[in-house]
């Protein structure tokens, strides 16, 4: 067929004329935002058209939990200057033995004004003495503290961030108690002592 281009020439009768040209009118009363989707109705939908429906919020997207920042001054219990400390320690009067640098309570950390572990003496009796050695921003306290022989636990619920408080249970209900000590800025000093 002969023809411009790459479109092929057609011939249109008069008839076919009229036709396209209805054709072309109604297409064209048609606007472009004008879709066979949106003026022809659904064939699954059985129920009448609603126009007062809700309009769909899009639902903000929840935003990732922020990891938090670690700990700068964690309680670490295997600290070295745990070792260090305990090593310094006197021997136990009762035993004669050393202290087991192995905490068996504590609160060590290194950022705090006043924190303490618990040690027992090195020795397989049956209820080895115990002790709570003190440090002071994690610097064993080595002189000028309180008596902490005996205590073999600490109160977390009353410890702070300058103030240790240690207890002594003995198994027997009634017979516990809770002592605080506190760094008051130079030393550390005995606060209370609560049954």
């Amino acid at each position: 067929m002969p023809g411009t281009g790459n479109l092929p020439c057609v011939r249109i009768s008069p008839a076919g004329s009229a036709i396209a040209a209805t054709l072309l009118s109604i297409l064209t009363a048609c606007g472009s935002s004008d879709s066979t989707v949106a003026i022809t109705p659904d064939a699954s939908h059985t129920g009448p058209v609603s126009s007062s429906a809700a309009p769909v919020e899009a639902q903000p997207a929840t935003p990732e939990p922020a990891t938090p920042e670690p700990d700068p001054c964690p309680t670490n219990l295997a600290a070295p200057a745990i070792a260090r400390a305990v090593s310094e320690l006197p021997r136990d009067p009762r035993s004669g033995q050393a202290w087991n640098p192995e905490p068996i309570a504590g609160n060590y950390n290194e950022c705090a004004q006043l924190s303490a572990v618990v040690v027992r003496a090195n020795t397989n009796a049956a209820n080895p003495n115990t002790r709570a050695v003190l440090f002071h921003q994690g610097k064993f306290v080595s002189s000028g503290a309180p008596d902490t022989f005996g205590f073999n636990g600490i109160d977390e619920a009353q410890s702070t961030g300058d103030t240790v408080a240690l207890t002594y249970s003995s198994g027997i209900p009634g017979l516990s108690s809770v002592v605080k000590f506190r760094w008051n800025g130079s030393g550390v000093e005995l606060v209370a002592n609560t049954p």
